[in-house]
């Protein structure tokens, strides 16, 4: 009776488990989406080292067979695993320590009769080399979550089974085994988990001199520990995370081409003005071209001439190097033959940027630039250039303010 009571209790503890699970499963919110729905999968495949688990327990076993009554003995287990996903994992391990049972007749395991049972008890060891396919039942149904504190895993195992004789027995026998088993996972705190596990394994039952099947059925509580990164990342997170950033690097490009289109557009302007004050130095240039010999031509009538410097800059690019060249070899080497005629060069930078010091120094640098250029370049005399500089502001063209103005 005390027997079966053990056997009972065993049973009512397992549906305990099982209950419990269930109510735990049921309580799980954090892996639905905002209308409530179970969120499963896809995941990441993880890398090789990832999602693997060591763990080792103790506990009992019983002994069930054909004309043998009930004994419960000691056992203990260890093994190591890994899950490919966040419901199919594989695992590999060692049961073993001991088993009794009686016996009506004296075997090589039980020669000595107990006169108060009239039977022989038979003791002897085992070990059972095993391979578990684990199926996360509380994953698959109610959806993948890290933190869940505990998780139902049926899984089916098979093996090589290995009993042998103690006290000097000369018995030894080997056998192949199978059956399955429920693992529960209990988490305690970050790669530490409790794990109670109830397995019931079938072998052939000469294992123990006996004949037909035996059932060897246990449980076994102890610490698993998870290594490398114990967790599985949704595929939709990822793809989620993929299209913010997509979204931000399309609005910081979207940016980058209204800025483009704001300055081509007051390229556009500032390339027509230069077109108008070309034509105007051709006009002016056709004019003095059809003058008589003994005419004297007054450069107080010529408009000053202007040549453009982008923002920052103290050098002229090649667009504006040829527009002086033009005037430069048109107009002033005309005035080679006067030396009444003196030039003004006027430097200037825009308030609205840089600082008050910066723009002091380019508005002079593009002075001293240009005066360079007609001097070394079309050999005007430095004595008759007038060299000035000012800072200027320009509210509705500021790239005006960057020029360099050539006057009579």
């Amino acid at each position: 009776m005390k027997r079966l009571n053990i056997f009972m209790g065993a049973a009512a503890l397992a549906a305990v488990f099982m209950t419990a699970s269930i109510n735990v499963n049921a309580q799980e919110n954090g892996n639905r989406d905002e209308f409530g729905n179970i969120v499963r999968g896809p995941y990441e495949t993880n890398r090789f080292g990832d999602n693997w688990f060591i763990g080792a327990g103790g506990g009992i076993n019983i002994l069930l067979d054909d004309g043998y009554g009930i004994r419960i003995s000691p056992s203990i287990d260890a093994n190591v695993g890994k899950w490919f996903t966040p419901s199919v994992g594989m695992r590999v391990g060692y049961q073993g320590f001991y088993t009794q049972a009686w016996a009506d007749n004296a075997t090589l395991l039980g020669p000595v009769l107990d006169k108060e049972k009239g039977k022989y008890g038979e003791k002897f060891g085992y070990m059972y080399f095993h391979g578990d396919f684990l199926w996360n039942l509380s994953n698959a149904l109610s959806g993948y979550k890290e933190t869940r504190f505990w998780n139902i895993i049926p899984y089916a195992h098979a093996g090589f089974f290995r009993s042998y004789g103690l006290d000097g027995a000369d018995f030894s026998d080997n056998s192949f085994a199978m059956g399955a088993g429920l693992l529960h996972n209990l988490r305690l705190v970050e790669r530490l988990d409790l794990i109670i596990d109830m397995r019931a394994t079938v072998v052939n039952g000469s294992v123990h001199e006996a004949e037909g099947v035996a059932v060897l059925p246990s449980v076994t509580m102890g610490l698993a520990v998870d290594l490398g990164w114990p967790a599985f990342t949704r595929t939709s997170s990822v793809i989620g995370m993929l299209e913010i950033a997509n979204a931000e690097k399309a609005a910081i490009l979207e940016a980058g081409m209204a800025a483009l289109e704001t300055a081509n557009e007051a390229l556009l302007v500032s390339n027509e003005n230069l077109k108008k004050r070309n034509k105007e130095m051709e006009r002016q240039l056709k004019v003095m071209q059809s003058a008589q010999p003994e005419e004297t031509i007054s450069y107080e009538n010529v408009d000053p001439m202007m040549v453009f410097f982008e923002i920052g800059q103290a050098a002229l690019n090649d667009k504006e190097l040829q527009h002086l060249d033009f005037f430069a070899r048109n107009i002033l080497e005309g005035t080679d033959s006067d030396s009444d005629i003196y030039i003004t060069l006027l430097g200037t930078a825009d308030s609205n940027t840089g600082t008050p010091g910066r723009n002091r120094y380019l508005s002079e640098a593009r002075g001293k630039y240009v005066m360079n250029l007609l001097t070394g370049k079309y050999g005007i005399d430095p004595q008759r250039l007038i060299l000035k500089s000012e800072i200027v502001k320009a509210d509705n063209k500021p790239e005006l303010s960057r020029a360099v103005v050539i006057s009579f």
